[in-house]
């Protein structure tokens, strides 16, 4: 039987190939762990990072929900120990003597009105933007982006003049329309990316069964935008709950204060005689909301903002 030399050209083809496959594998073995230890120490370094950050944040929170079941003592004399008892009474003092339940009832009443009237125009100026053709929409878009841009304080005195001239300061809808009016251009940059690519074929197909424009937008549109209402509902509710500057300037109305009004009131009515017990108390009724609207909707929120980032 025949066989091949070394010097045959099958074997010097053969052999630049053997050498090739040997130095891909010599380049990728000595690649493979650098690159693998880099990843590993980048790894190490975020999660030592995100560990302090999640501990500067989840500390004070502990220690003002503890410290809402001690007495004003023990939070003068050992402000970091666990307390003694858990002293109910705190509560009961912040939400009836200080008044915080009328506080949070009025709370609830403006936030949730800027909410619904806010999510309703935002949703249907976002979708028109992002849907249709007409002259000046560029225009209206940006124009509402710069809004973003706009510092608030910068807008709260004319603002107090425009509700005083409309007999709507010291009014729940005076902070609605304020309120609704300081939300609307995050919630429409938001929508506008989650509405301009939604399928047009679907909207074609309901108009083809005869479904008008509010009709197909309502039951066709909003249902498939869903994670991003959800989760722009989220943030402006985390923006309007915390809202300070605006009720301090458009309500003098003690009897229609919000919470972060009265929490300041609070304070200031107690002076060197503050009952700290009540006071991490109400600080306490004012953060527990948050938590769970939070926890509560919190996948929504991390799908939401996924797919945005994915657009």
């Amino acid at each position: 039987m025949a066989t091949q030399s070394a010097d045959s050209p099958s074997a010097v083809a053969a052999a630049p190939a053997r050498g090739d496959a040997r130095t891909s594998r010599s380049r990728k073995g000595g690649a493979h762990p650098k690159g693998s230890g880099s990843d590993r120490t980048f790894g190490v370094v975020a999660n030592v990072i995100l560990s302090i950050w999640a501990l500067l944040v989840i500390l004070p929170l502990l220690w003002t929900f503890y410290s809402s079941f001690k007495n004003s003592r023990e939070i003068l004399i050992s402000p970091f120990s666990l307390p003694e008892k858990l002293n109910f009474d705190n509560f009961v003092n912040a939400w009836t003597e200080a008044g915080i339940g009328r506080f949070f009832g009025n709370t609830l009443i403006v936030v949730g009105g800027a909410l619904l009237l806010v999510m309703l125009l935002g949703s249907m100026c976002a979708y028109i933007l992002a849907r249709y053709t007409f002259p000046g929409r560029r225009l209206i878009y940006y124009g509402l982006i710069a809004g973003l841009t706009f510092p608030l304080f910068l807008a709260v005195v004319p603002l107090f003049f425009v509700l005083e001239s409309l007999s709507l300061r010291n009014t729940y809808l005076g902070l609605i329309l304020a309120y609704s009016g300081f939300a609307l251009p995050f919630t429409v940059f938001f929508l506008y990316a989650f509405f301009r690519q939604l399928p047009e074929e679907i909207a074609e197909a309901a108009s083809i069964d005869g479904a008008g424009d509010f009709r197909t937008f309502f039951q066709v549109m909003v249902p498939m935008a869903l994670p991003g209402l959800a989760s722009v509902t989220i943030f402006n509710f985390l923006g309007l709950w915390n809202q300070f500057l605006l009720p301090v300037v458009l309500n003098t109305d003690q009897s229609k204060f919000v919470l972060a009004q009265g929490l300041a009131n609070m304070q200031a009515q107690q002076g060197y005689q503050s009952d700290w017990g009540a006071m991490f108390a109400a600080v306490t009724i004012t953060i527990l909301p948050v938590l769970i609207i939070y926890a509560f909707f919190q996948r929504q929120l991390q799908g939401g903002v996924g797919r945005s980032s994915d657009k």
